[in-house]
């Protein structure tokens, strides 16, 4: 599903058209993936979003292929008969020599055509294959490793695939092929081995080695020329998937990765410079309201303030309304998405925050699926007992009203004092002693199998955050990943993320990183790292990254210590917020949602599969490189810092009024019309150029005109 946004003032235009046109008329598309109509990780929302951009620039001639999961086709895909005559004929030779191919749209926006491949019905072949290999490309696979052998069954199947279409057409076609990841590379290098007559296309989104040692603690960044990659491979047990993957990258015509930070990664490990960088985007879609989505993050937090209260009654000392919710989630990689750094930070905001004597409470959850076997049980009591307590209050509300009536309606005001009587009394007091509670609220709300050795549990006993009163800091772990469903927390993860105040994402490992973008189209701010394709991508596209909502945590140049410190930094000066800087906050972020939009991002994708085709047929195709970075550097907002508060009045006494006076004020229009004039292309014409100029101006007079006024009214009580 998109995520959706506001459309109006508040929208970034200025993203400079980018005017390159092939003709596709008879060129034919297959994206190759493991994760399509298959979710195991980031690919599947790569490949689901981007879907219906690929659809609208290829039409009939888009087909995504991945592995046939009966679960999955059963909910997402709709089996039809092939409306190609080439693909038609293709599928039925296959299912003939002993293949089982389905062919249907997958059931997203879109609409996309999927070609699934049933790899455990030619499972009898994977000895022959794996011989094929071993004596065309000297890779050996062990039989042990189910994953790699998977990725030998789809890598041929995928081959076979594409050289009978390119058999069955009638005439010949230029065939586009873009494989995702090294599950799906064995394909790749199997077309260019049999001298297939395709383009082919290879994304790596994180390089296996690269995951596995920055797993390990090591130095990695500072490090990356050293390595002996044979030898790094070889001692994880995963030299044959580093070999299909090494070979992927140097047989595709075009290599690409999805930032600039892996692509530096790669070209050490893979030793291969990619061609081109294509950031991962999301489907937005706009809003036809101003500013819905600050509506629908009051819904969103509502609800989380409901668990809330269930999960810590009998300790529910703080104050709600300044609660802030703080998460992170992922997949359980607990140093490379940076869940240590994360938990050491907020052990020092909880010194800091106390010793501050803040009244601010800080919740932070760990949305990072782990193994389990059931909810705990005192979690799920402490949401019972809040429905309790709800019915009981509802019960009370209801007698009272009635006697209430009753009093009305002979024409007398009522006697509070009789209008609750013992059973009412009694009712509420039996309410009040099912709150108590012997122990300190749970941090996780399950019953973790691996209690003991689990890196969050362990690091909060050593940390000794255990949700006590005295604690300004809360920490609730979730091992699981986040339904409507749920008996315990019935949120889909949009919404959750909705009503959360930040998302804390302090990866030391994240070659693109969907969390923070996903963060920055609902407009919540997020907090990312320089090691992090998004938080690199920001830096590049944005002058001050911070002002917007994107706090860019420097892991790069500092040791752990410094890291953690700048962190708490950010966190602690993230609580000290009002209200009302947040909202402000929560706007700019959101106007970044266009940058992170496939209707921009995806020309990164189109100009790689025009470089693939023009360098498979030269003849037939020509493309020429155009610089896709000029203009998109976005300036720091109109008004710095994130809360302007420069208009405090010179009067002695500062009251709560004022402070309303000061929303009032605020004008978020005008600020968005400056950013808008700000973020322009350079491309822009004087004349334009001045128009927009001139209009502002008449704005910021009109604003200042107001401003004045308010001023001088608020000022007239303190004069007499």
């Amino acid at each position: 599903m998109p995520l959706a946004r506001s459309l109006s003032v508040t929208s970034l235009s200025g993203l400079e058209e980018w005017d390159e046109e092939f003709d596709l008329e008879d060129a034919v598309l297959f994206e190759i993936a493991w994760e399509v109509a298959n979710k195991v990780g980031g690919i599947y929302t790569v490949i689901q979003t981007k879907a219906r951009l690929t659809s609208e620039e290829w039409g009939e001639n888009y087909f995504l292929v991945g592995p046939y999961v009966e679960s999955n086709v059963r909910t997402q895909v709709e089996l039809i008969e092939p409306t190609n005559p080439a693909l038609r004929r293709t599928i039925d030779k296959m299912n003939s020599s002993g293949c089982k191919v389905y062919f249907g749209r997958w059931l997203i926006e879109g609409s996309p055509y999927v070609v699934l491949i049933d790899i455990a019905f030619t499972a009898w072949s994977l000895d022959s294959w794996k011989s094929e290999l071993w004596e065309l490309c000297s890779i050996g696979v062990p039989w042990f490793d189910r994953e790699a052998n998977d990725a030998v069954l789809f890598g041929f199947l995928t081959a076979w695939l594409l050289g009978e279409f390119a058999a069955q057409c009638e005439q010949p076609a230029h065939i586009v092929a873009h494989f995702h990841e090294w599950l799906a590379g064995l394909g790749l290098v199997l077309c260019r081995q049999r001298q297939l007559p395709v383009a082919t296309i290879f994304t790596t989104h994180a390089t296996l080695l690269g995951r596995y040692l920055c797993a390990g603690n090591v130095d990695f960044y500072n490090n990356l020329a050293e390595f002996n990659v044979d030898k790094e491979a070889g001692d994880r047990q995963i030299y044959h998937r580093y070999c299909i993957e090494r070979a992927a990258a140097h047989c595709a015509h075009v290599f690409t990765t999805v930032s600039q930070i892996t692509a530096i990664e790669a070209e050490h490990l893979l030793k291969r410079k990619p061609d081109i960088v294509t950031p991962n985007g999301l489907n937005v879609k706009k809003f036809s309201a101003m500013h819905e989505f600050q509506n629908l993050h009051a819904q969103s937090k509502s609800r989380i303030q409901e668990f809330v209260r269930g999960h810590f009654y009998g300790h529910l000392d703080f104050n709600l309304d300044k609660c802030l919710f703080l998460f992170i989630a992922g997949r359980y990689e607990f140093s490379n998405k940076g869940a240590d750094i994360f938990l050491e930070a907020l052990a020092r905001l909880n010194y800091l925050l106390r010793v501050n004597h803040s009244d601010v409470t800080v919740i932070a959850f760990f949305i990072m699926p782990a193994r389990t076997n059931n909810f705990n049980v005192e979690t799920l009591k402490g949401q019972a007992v809040r429905k309790q307590l709800w019915d009981t209050a509802q019960t009370v509300k209801e007698r009272f009203g009635k006697k209430l009536y009753e009093s009305l309606l002979v024409g007398q005001l009522p006697d509070v004092s009789k209008m609750l009587d013992k059973e009412d009394f009694t009712i509420m007091k039996r309410a009040i002693f099912a709150t108590q509670r012997q122990c300190q609220p749970p941090i996780c709300t399950h019953n973790m199998l691996e209690d003991s050795s689990d890196p969050i549990l362990n690091c909060v006993r050593r940390i000794g955050l255990f949700n006590s009163s005295a604690d300004r800091v809360k920490i609730i772990f979730h091992p699981e990943f986040l339904s409507s469903t749920s008996p315990l927390l019935p949120m889909d993860y949009e919404e959750f993320v909705r009503g959360c105040h930040l998302g804390v994402f302090p990866s030391y490992y994240e070659p693109w990183g969907y969390t923070p973008a996903e963060c920055t189209v609902m407009g919540i701010p997020s907090i990312s790292t320089n090691l992090s394709g998004f938080g690199c991508f920001m830096e590049e596209h944005i002058a001050d990254p911070t002002a917007y909502g994107i706090y860019i945590l420097d892991r790069r140049c500092r040791g752990v210590d410094e890291s953690c410190n700048q962190l708490t930094s950010f966190l602690f000066q993230f609580c000290k917020q009002s209200r009302r800087q947040r909202i402000i906050q929560r706007n700019r972020t959101e106007r970044l949602s266009d940058l992170l939009d496939w209707k921009y991002l995806g020309r990164y994708y189109i100009a790689a599969r025009h470089m693939a085709l023009a360098k498979a047929f030269p003849d037939t195709f020509i493309y020429e490189p155009q610089d896709t970075t000029a203009g998109f550097r976005y300036p720091r907002p109109a008004s710095v810092p994130p809360s302007p508060a420069l208009s405090r009045h010179s009067s002695p006494h500062h009251s709560e009024a004022e402070d309303n006076e000061d929303d009032e004020r605020y004008d978020e229009d005008l600020e968005a019309e400056k950013d808008k004039v700000n973020i322009r292309q350079p491309y822009t014409s004087k004349r334009e150029a001045s128009c927009e100029k001139a209009h502002i101006a008449i704005l910021c007079i009109k604003s200042q005109k107001e401003h004045l006024f308010f001023l001088s009214f608020s000022l007239v009580p303190h004069m007499m």
